[in-house]
């Protein structure tokens, strides 16, 4: 079986890469022919790949080759890390033993336990002193003794938690994982009571960040832990995720570990909506990560606007001097991101190597609401921070720059696409309505329709095509005929966000999407 598997996923990834080289024939035969004829297919090419894909692609390479001229130059032996955190010997007995299981609306005990203390040796002390001058822990140094705490928060999740903890019980021991409850009406925190984590649930209803807030000032975490890790209800650790952190930590700089976000992919447990959503997503991430995020996570640049908040770690000597729920945000890690960079607490780190699996929505109503709730997300951090001069900025504004103009275009030359197609479905009748074929004429004479297909289209499936050959899944080829369609929706949730992310009132609250158990 095994080898059926690998045999065919290699003759995908061979039917893939044959497709791909099909159409760049076909394109640059097109290209070539059209030359000189006013066509704009520069435009069209700005709109299917972006100048900062391009650009973020070249320092990406040249972070490659920094980090191997640095590996060479080191030499150093491989470091043994743990994958769990070891307890603390049994006389050391911080203020935070005193925590409790809190499910208030349960009726659960809230005893006090002998579990050991937190971490993996002690806290380092607490040297920060303001914006710009947060240092490390003294033993930031040493992988192996970087303290990590987990933090889950959820709101009616009673589907996945199980799943997320016992995820995170795979790295870590049960009392370094605090799961916090954020009002849940079902049985999210019964459930995450039963795996023996730390419990506190919220009757009232803060939304993700207030909750994060809440747990970490309830079990004091900063003053007991060098990283705390935040995970979302529906995240999925990678084996090396502890790992890939503490590696992270071990340079002083790094005030944050950015998750690298793998989609998760079980087609059997989706409707075809649900894998086109889900095999959309995985494009994007790996596109997003490798050719932009990639390069602005290099030690010489760290500009990344995004810790993902599915599976981000802090230091908590950083955490401490972030505003983590401002007042009027919809979601808290644009904020947290922007706070690390405004305040100069460090830099933001990312390697492929240290990857959680998250779940996409199920359902084209459930991915509208995340995308709009992400998009509002960052427009309304664009709107609390404002601009300060710094190489962050500098690179944001033509990031911002790039995604308005390209949103616009790409929805305007689909409108295009869609006054030029009639003809050509229902023939040359429609061309009699004079008002039409006045419009058609001179619209055509600019844009006609093999253009928008041509330029528009077979190079955002391109894209496609060498994904589906990465990760050799064949059926990107047909879901991916409908991934122009989802890159308009996001268009347009965009545009749409953005002058409502200075007229929306948002309070941090959330609705968890349609979810499916997480199985092993």
């Amino acid at each position: 079986m095994r080898t059926a598997r690998f045999i065919g996923s290699w003759l995908a990834g061979l039917v893939s890469l044959s497709a791909a080289v099909l159409l760049f024939v076909l394109w640059l035969r097109f290209v070539i022919g059209t030359a000189g004829d006013g066509t704009p297919l520069p435009l069209l090419l700005l709109i299917g790949f972006g100048i900062n894909l391009l650009v973020w692609s070249l320092v990406g390479v040249l972070r490659l080759a920094d980090q191997a001229v640095h590996k060479v130059m080191r030499r150093e032996p491989a470091t043994i890390v743990r994958r769990r955190n070891a307890p603390r010997p049994a006389g050391s007995v911080p203020r935070h033993q005193k925590q409790r299981v809190l499910v208030a609306s349960r009726g659960g005990d809230g005893g006090d336990g002998d579990r050991p203390a937190p971490g993996g040796g002690p806290p380092g002390p607490d040297t920060g002193t303001g914006p710009g001058t947060v240092r490390a822990p003294e033993n930031a140094t040493d992988p192996e003794t970087i303290s990590l705490a987990v933090i889950i928060p959820a709101h009616n999740e009673e589907v996945v938690i199980d799943g997320a903890i016992r995820s995170a019980l795979r790295l870590f021991n049960r009392w370094d994982i605090y799961v916090v409850s954020d009002s849940s009406r079902d049985a999210t925190a019964d459930i995450a009571a039963q795996t023996g984590v730390n419990i506190l649930e919220l009757l009232t209803n803060l939304g993700k960040a207030g909750a994060i807030e809440a747990v970490i000032q309830e079990f004091d975490l900063i003053e007991n832990y060098d990283g705390v890790a935040i995970l979302d209800a529906d995240t999925e650790l990678d084996e090396n995720y502890v790992e890939g952190v503490r590696r992270q930590f071990k340079d002083a700089t790094v005030a944050a570990v950015a998750g690298f976000v793998v989609a998760e992919w079980k087609p059997q447990q989706r409707t075809v909506m649900g894998r086109l959503i889900s095999a959309y997503r995985d494009r994007l991430y790996w596109l997003l990560q490798y050719l932009l995020r990639f390069g602005q996570t290099w030690r010489f640049t760290s500009v990344s606007f995004i810790v993902p908040g599915f599976a981000s770690t802090y230091r908590t000597s950083v955490l401490q001097h972030l505003e983590i729920n401002p007042k009027g945000l919809v979601i808290e890690d644009f904020n947290m991101t922007f706070e690390v960079h405004h305040k100069r607490l460090g830099r933001i780190s990312m390697e492929p190597d240290t990857k959680a699996y998250s779940q996409d929505p199920f359902t084209l109503r459930d991915y509208r609401s995340q995308v709009k709730r992400w998009t509002l997300g960052f427009w309304q951090t664009v709107r609390r921070h404002g601009v300060w001069p710094s190489l962050f900025w500098f690179a944001l504004f033509f990031y911002i720059l790039e995604v308005v103009l390209v949103s616009v275009l790409l929805i305007i030359t689909a409108l295009i696409g869609v006054f030029v197609l009639p003809p050509t479905l229902i023939g040359d009748a429609v061309l009699g309505v004079g008002w039409y074929a006045e419009g058609y004429t001179a619209v055509s004479a600019v844009l006609p329709l093999s253009t928008v297909a041509v330029g528009l289209f077979v190079p955002d499936y391109m894209l496609t095509c060498i994904i589906a050959m990465i990760r050799r899944r064949p059926s990107y080829l047909f879901y991916g005929l409908f991934f122009l369609p989802m890159r308009l929706l996001d268009s347009y949730l965009t545009l749409r966000t953005i002058p409502q992310a200075w007229t929306a009132k948002s309070d941090g609250r959330w609705k968890s999407p349609e979810r499916a158990a997480l199985k092993p």
